[in-house]
């Protein structure tokens, strides 16, 4: 060890030598453009194992925390587990949405209010059976019931509500009904509930779309000469997943899917421009000083991605979107996994506040189905495409490029041709 007598020289010595100026980084010596940015999120290489390690996560929380089984945002769950059953080939998360609806329907058939008691269980429901004469007929048969007959509707056959004002159209109800008779045409054999299923999505249409933003309004009062114009997050996700699950169940020679497809497209585009820096989207889309939002993020990044895999828009130029959109949701998840950041149940209101102010919560059940969802399109989405930063920026590429540098000359092999001298 020094002794004292011995550092102070020392000292002494070493201030009184000349400091060697650290060297200024300029573009002489220094390729700026390759600078590493200060991103806020994660950013680039993205592997499938390491959405696959963020699925079982949210699963596993799922399986420990405390929600109702019977809910629609359970519904939507279930749903989500079936794709990533189907993506992954495993059947732990079947198994479960199995053993959860044997739990379901073994209590007494509730009392049902609203699409939200019935759309999006039957829904699942449905989807597992497959077919009339399946384990889950009775239940299949009153919900089904309830939307086709006892939903309260416009004249028009419209789904609307009573409140907050009489004949008030929710943007939520687009999903909450409208996969579920899109559905019921593929389980009981009757073609024309495709029909029913497309031509009330365009109903909604006409009146909730923003064609100078191209998104939706969140209400809508029939009758009323200056509609509300509040454009909600989630709400534009409910939109947006319908639009998606009518382009994957409708038969592809239906006269009406070239009119889904376009509207699916302008959505996207419309999302596409109003996604944030972090990945995230805002609760109201719009006003970007509201906050960001996880639910409608992941329902987007779900369908995009969901587009891509099924070639409805090119992945070159959206794979960027969606995968910057998990990287931001990837963070929401927290150790245990519990999905943070969602927006708790919300009515409808004509003023931003209540919009801006709702509450959000782990426990807001909202969130973990479209995280599912949006994990499961992205784990198949990596199977076709392969993400790797060239320049500093994230592209997507349909062959997988190999060469380690910054790709300044494409090749068709992959392999690449690289410039490393300046």
């Amino acid at each position: 060890m020094f002794k004292t007598h011995t550092i102070l020289p020392l000292l002494a010595l070493t201030l009184a030598l000349p400091v060697q100026a650290e060297e200024e980084i300029n573009d002489q010596n220094t390729p700026l453009h390759l600078l590493a940015p200060d991103y806020k999120m994660p950013y680039g290489a993205l592997k499938s194992e390491d959405v696959k390690a963020t699925l079982d996560r949210i699963f596993s929380w799922c399986k420990e925390g405390t929600f109702r089984l019977d809910s629609y945002e359970w519904g939507i769950t279930y749903q989500a587990l079936m794709r990533a059953a189907e993506v992954t080939k495993e059947t732990k998360y079947t198994d479960y949405v199995n053993s959860s609806l044997d739990s379901v329907t073994a209590r007494p058939l509730r009392r049902l209010t609203a699409l939200d008691d019935c759309g999006t269980i039957t829904t699942a429901m449905m989807k597992m059976d497959g077919h009339k004469g399946g384990r889950f007929d009775k239940y299949i048969k009153r919900y089904n019931h309830f939307i086709f007959k006892e939903q309260y509707k416009l004249p028009n056959g419209m789904f609307a509500r009573t409140r907050p004002q009489l004949n008030t159209i929710w943007l939520d109800d687009v999903y909450m009904g409208i996969p579920a008779i899109a559905e019921y045409a593929i389980w009981a054999s009757e073609p024309k509930s495709f029909d029913a299923a497309a031509e009330m999505f365009f109903r909604f249409v006409e009146r909730m779309w923003r064609p100078e933003k191209r998104i939706y309004r969140h209400g809508y009062v029939e009758g009323l000469r200056q509609q509300p114009s509040y454009s909600w997050g989630r709400a534009n996700g409910w939109a947006l997943l319908t639009n998606t699950e009518l382009l994957t169940l409708l038969p592809k020679d239906h006269p009406l899917r070239p009119r889904l497809l376009e509207q699916y497209r302008k959505h996207v585009d419309g999302l596409c421009d109003l996604q944030s820096s972090e990945g995230l989207w805002h609760q109201l889309l719009d006003r970007n000083d509201s906050y960001l939002e996880t639910s409608c993020t992941a329902i987007y990044c779900y369908c995009i991605a969901r587009g891509i895999n099924e070639g409805w828009i090119e992945g070159i130029t959206y794979g960027g979107v969606a995968q910057l959109a998990w990287h931001a949701l990837s963070t929401k998840v927290d150790d245990k996994g519990r999905v943070q950041g969602t927006c708790v149940g919300t009515g409808m209101a004509f003023d931003p506040a209540f919009y801006y102010y709702r509450p959000v919560s782990s426990a807001a059940a909202h969130g973990y189905g479209p995280m599912l969802w949006a994990a499961a399109e992205m784990i198949e989405l990596l199977k076709h495409w392969y993400p790797r930063t060239n320049d500093s920026g994230l592209h997507y590429y349909s062959t997988e490029q190999t060469n380690p540098a910054p790709l300044f000359f494409l090749t068709p092999d992959g392999k690449g041709e690289s410039i490393t001298e300046w």
